[in-house]
Parts: C-alpha cells; sequence; structure tokens
C-alpha cells in the first residue's frame, strides 16, 4: 500500500491493524513523505518527499528463530538492509569493496546502515504483544535513496544517489526489500548472525564511545549536549560480541569487559 504522505508509516500501520481497516493481502505501507519519521532512541528522520524509501513491513511470527528472542528480528532486517544495498552499490561500482570492506558499508549496532562514517538507513523495529507472546513485528524503515541535500541538524546522512551518482526507482527497491527481507529470514539464524557480526561498524579496533543515560532524548541531542565534555567521559574500546538479547560486549584499553544495552551507550562519530 502506499500513501503520499503521514506522520509515520509505523504509527499509520498500527492504527490501521487496530481499527480492523489494514488488509490482509498487504505487507508493507510506503509513504512518499514523513511528517514525524521515527528512529531509535526518539530520533527524527529527515527525507524529501518521494526521494526515498520509507516503509513499514508486517512480518508474522512464525519463523521460530525470533519468536523467543526478539533482537533477532533487527539482526534479520539489518542484514536484508545492508545486502540489498551492497549489491546496488557493487553494481554501480565495480570492486568498490575489494580494498578496504571496513571502510564502505557497515550495520552499526543495533540497526543502522553506515557508508563509512555516514547513515544511509535506519530501522525500527516494533512488536504486537498480546498476553506474553508476540503476536507480530512492524519493521520500519528508511532508506535514503535519491535525496542529494540535506537541511536539517541529522548529523551524518549519506543516500544511495551520492554514492553511486546514479538515480533509482523506489518501487523497485520496495519490492527487492521485501524480497530479501524474506529471504533472509528462511535462511539459518545462525547464518543470519554471522553476516550481522562479520559487516558490524567499526567492528576491528579500538574507538571511542560514550555512555549515556537511559532517556527518551533523541541520540542526536545527546550528541550535542556532550560534545563539549567527549574528551573527559569518553573511552577506548573494541566491540567483543553482540548479544542474543540485544546488549554490545565492549573490551576496554584496561582490559575491563562492558556490556551495555543500545540506549546506555554511542559511538563518538564525527
Amino acid at each position: 500500500m502506499y500513501v503520499k504522505s503521514t506522520y509515520s508509516t509505523n504509527t499509520l500501520l498500527k492504527e490501521l491493524i487496530a481499527k480492523g481497516e489494514w488488509p490482509t493481502d498487504e505487507i508493507y505501507l510506503r509513504a512518499g513523505y514523513q511528517t514525524a519519521g521515527r528512529g531509535q532512541a526518539g530520533n527524527s528522520w529527515e527525507s524529501e518527499a518521494d526521494k526515498n524509501l520509507l516503509c513499514s513491513i508486517v512480518i508474522s511470527h512464525q519463523h521460530s528463530a525470533f519468536s523467543h528472542q526478539p533482537f533477532y528480528l533487527n539482526v534479520a532486517v539489518s542484514v536484508a538492509v545492508h545486502r540489498l544495498v551492497y549489491t546496488l552499490s557493487v553494481n554501480a561500482v565495480h570492486g568498490l569493496y575489494s580494498i578496504r570492506p571496513q571502510a564502505g558499508l557497515t550495520i552499526k549496532w543495533p540497526n543502522d546502515i553506515y557508508w563509512e562514517d555516514k547513515k544511509i538507513a535506519g530501522i525500527l523495529i516494533e512488536n504486537a504483544i498480546i498476553g506474553k507472546e508476540i503476536k507480530y513485528s512492524i519493521a520500519g524503515i528508511g532508506l535514503n535513496v535519491n535525496q542529494q541535500e540535506w537541511h536539517s541538524d541529522a548529523p551524518n546522512p549519506v543516500s544511495l544517489r551520492q554514492i553511486t551518482g546514479r538515480e533509482y526507482e523506489v518501487d523497485e527497491l520496495m519490492r527487492a526489500l521485501v524480497r530479501d527481507i524474506y529471504k533472509v529470514l528462511d535462511e539459518p539464524a545462525s547464518a543470519v548472525w554471522d553476516y550481522y557480526r562479520a559487516h558490524l561498524y567499526r567492528r576491528e579496533g579500538f574507538w571511542p564511545f560514550v555512555e549515556r543515560e537511559v532517556s527518551t532524548a533523541p541520540t542526536m541531542n545527546a550528541d550535542t549536549a556532550f560534545s563539549r565534555q567527549l574528551s573527559a567521559i569518553s573511552f577506548m574500546a573494541r566491540i567483543e560480541d553482540i548479544l542474543p538479547t540485544g546488549e554490545i560486549v565492549l573490551r576496554d584499553q584496561q582490559n575491563q569487559q562492558r556490556t551495555y544495552h543500545f540506549k546506555q551507550v554511542r559511538y563518538v562519530v564525527n
């Protein structure tokens, strides 16, 4: 289903399902423009009208891999989006990843897609829980496709067109994305996890991180608040693992292990 404009595809889709107005044969809701697009930790999502892929996909929990591990859906959708963008980029620029893949396309924990140090896609998973059981999930995805100028205070956006120099048909990308997500969901969970871990942003070496209080404040606002204190409160650490429950496991330069939920720590990105 396509709508020209809405506040948030995730919010609208949840409302339609709650009212019994969502057609059972529809899999996704795509919008040309969002007035209040949402991301993790309260972040907003800037998008020029009809330039990008803004969608929410309904995913049933018939796949046992994430029926008891909700974070796995974040992993699977991240892998699917990463693969799609990777394929489009490689087709446009031959050999783009052959020299330094770690500096190219990566998955920034928990589920952003990054090109070098710039964000090309964001994912927001929301679960419908009845009793103690997750009945279905909604995967909200924003993928920067054809936009070339940015006017908000979003810290580091980039689009497919800026990377490859090509313009894309958003409808075709929507169909490809749905196909790739369900393809990944049918793959062995261990293989999907391996892919996710292997393509993590800043997977190798020590990098700066900052602890932050658990709150609903947008990350970009937290970045501004912390900008004058980074030298005092940041610490260097390397990624050891991502747990099945979604926490990141870090090892700092003092050889101390630190484990964080995604709202408790953030990368320091210039």
